[in-house]
């Protein structure tokens, strides 16, 4: 059996294609850097992070983006005929008065690994945009068309629009397609897929919240019209009609089901295999209770699918023909693919390698620009920027928190000489909420001093009353997340641990709680600050990673 979610931690908007015996499945990183991750698999349950889509800090250029801006809902396509990959991606640039500023662009390759070709603008319509490949070589580019206006229903109407690789543009103005398969609202991510002369539609609906779901429509002709599957919604973690057609809120808490450990479930990509099995990539959440907070953010989950004989898609959980299930599950049934391991992501890095890991990310701006694995081997040197709270050039190195159970170690070598040198450890939801463990030079003690500090929706608290000067040489820092309690200690030696400043409350870093950012998830990481002159640096000279992913939220 596969266990949800396949890809803990922030990792939303999963999109799934397949070259072969090659599966690759895109998830959205907003402000982060490198954008787009791509994972990569040959049997559907083992999973390697292969690379990443965009790693140009300035052609694809973030900074001052407020969080949760940024990349949105990448799609990722084989064509065949062409030998190439596609992905279409939208940068989000504002969301002020609900306008939703999006560009949407288009890049191709013939190696997922790149190189890829320089982004063709396609439109500003809305977001989610995504690409068919026809049978008949035609492209059709369907997304969500943000509504404005007053007195139409928001978000608005899903909108197709053909694409021209020849004049790289699109054809004409988008038209309206499909109002969705259910009463839910809040539709979006469509995806068409092609199937015995069938153009398939497939949407989320409801909000990308606790009413979230995965429907389908279909008809004989792209431009539609397209009929509902009788049995939408196919899988959702809320069971049973609503109408919220006249709520454009995404979140609506109240269909929160406490009979379902996944919840938000929704944003479906399928693929099939070449034995004609069919699996579903969707997103999902797992909040603490009962405050409904998702400290992770949106995971990737994977469902085992399977055709009915009248050409509609239904969850294969071992039932019969007759029984229907649509409720999001936490185990679901392998394909008969061989079996093929894939590489994880170290607990512990070293830094003796040549090259940064590519499990690590940045806000805004590509990790390489601030942390140096070849200036003294054996560590990462991370050159200060600007403070944390920044939406410019801030330099945390980090990686995505995959469990609410973890601890995180490193070993640091920072002499700061001015109040605006600092470095150390940091748990980042946001660039308005963070806790760092951090060395800095304090005037009043007359010398280098650890202390924690904490920046809650933007209200910053030093805790200094419980700060200590550390002495010469290294220290060692260590993070804690224990379910709903999170922690930092320190050492002289690596051995012998001692807390430092309080205990925090892990649900806080959240969707949920956190006012200035949504949609992404926390990260733990290393941070240097040089809000002087951008050029003091710190050493790190290990960074460990260990969670217990068996583990749930509770």
């Amino acid at each position: 059996m596969i266990r949800n979610p396949i890809f803990p931690g922030f990792n939303p908007d999963p999109c799934v294609c397949r070259k072969g015996g090659d599966y690759y499945v895109a998830v959205s990183t907003f402000e982060w850097m490198p954008g787009i991750p791509v994972y990569h698999s040959k049997d559907l349950k083992n999973w390697e992070l292969l690379t990443h889509i965009l790693t140009d800090d300035e052609k694809t250029d973030l900074k001052k983006l407020p969080s949760a801006k940024g990349i949105w809902a990448p799609c990722l396509t084989y064509c065949e005929e062409e030998g190439l990959f596609y992905v279409v991606y939208g940068i989000m640039n504002s969301m002020n008065a609900r306008y939703f500023d999006v560009d949407n662009y288009l890049i191709t390759a013939e190696n997922i690994e790149g190189p890829w070709s320089e982004p063709v603008y396609l439109h500003s319509a809305g977001f989610d945009a995504s690409l068919l490949h026809d049978d008949d070589g035609r492209k059709w580019l369907v997304s969500l068309e943000w509504e404005t206006r007053e007195g139409y229903e928001k978000p608005g109407v899903i909108c197709l629009v053909e694409y021209s690789p020849e004049k790289k543009s699109i054809v004409g103005y988008p038209k309206r397609i499909w109002r969705g398969g259910t009463d839910r609202g809040c539709i979006e991510a469509p995806h068409l897929t092609k199937r015995n002369g069938w153009y398939y539609i497939m949407c989320a609906e409801g909000g990308t919240g606790y009413n979230h779901c995965v429907t389908m429509g279909r008809s004989r002709s792209v431009w539609g019209p397209y009929e509902g599957d009788p049995m939408n919604p196919i899988l959702t973690s809320a069971p049973g009609a609503s109408y919220e057609r006249d709520d454009p809120d995404h979140l609506k808490p109240k269909y929160y089901n406490p009979d379902s450990v996944l919840q938000k479930s929704g944003h479906g990509s399928y693929v099939e295999t070449p034995d004609g099995e069919v699996y579903l990539f969707y997103h999902t959440a797992r909040p603490f209770v009962p405050e409904l907070r998702c400290t992770l953010g949106r995971e990737t989950a994977i469902q085992r699918m399977k055709w009915t004989d009248d050409g509609w898609l239904r969850m294969d959980v071992g039932n019969s023909k007759d029984d229907f299930c649509n409720l999001a599950q936490e185990e679901t049934q392998e394909s008969s693919l061989p079996e093929c391991p894939m590489p994880k992501i170290p607990d512990f890095d070293d830094f003796d390698g040549e090259t940064l890991g590519n499990w690590y990310c940045s806000p805004r701006i590509m990790p390489q620009s601030f942390a140096d694995v070849k200036a003294r081997p054996g560590y990462v040197r991370i050159r200060g920027q600007e403070s944390r709270t920044s939406l410019n050039r801030v330099s945390i190195l980090a990686r995505k928190l995959t469990s609410v159970y973890a601890r995180i170690t490193t070993k640091m070598e920072f002499e700061p000489e001015v109040y605006q040198h600092s470095a150390g450890l940091i748990l980042y939801y946001d660039n308005m909420n963070y806790i760092n463990l951090r060395k800095y030079y304090s005037e009043t003690l007359g010398e280098p001093a650890l202390s924690v500090m904490r920046l809650e929706n933007g209200e910053k608290t030093e805790y200094t009353d419980t700060r200590v000067a550390p002495g010469d040489g290294p220290v060692w820092m260590r993070l804690y997340v224990q379910g709903r309690e999170t922690w930092f200690e320190w050492s002289r030696d690596g051995e012998e641990y001692q807390k430092i400043g309080p205990v925090f409350d892990t649900s806080k870093f959240s969707d949920e709680y956190c006012k200035y950012g949504e949609f992404t998830g926390t990260m733990a990481g290393l941070t240097c600050a040089d809000r002087l002159k951008h050029e003091k640096y710190a050493d790190f000279d290990f960074f460990e990673y260990v969670a217990d992913e068996s583990k749930g939220v509770k």
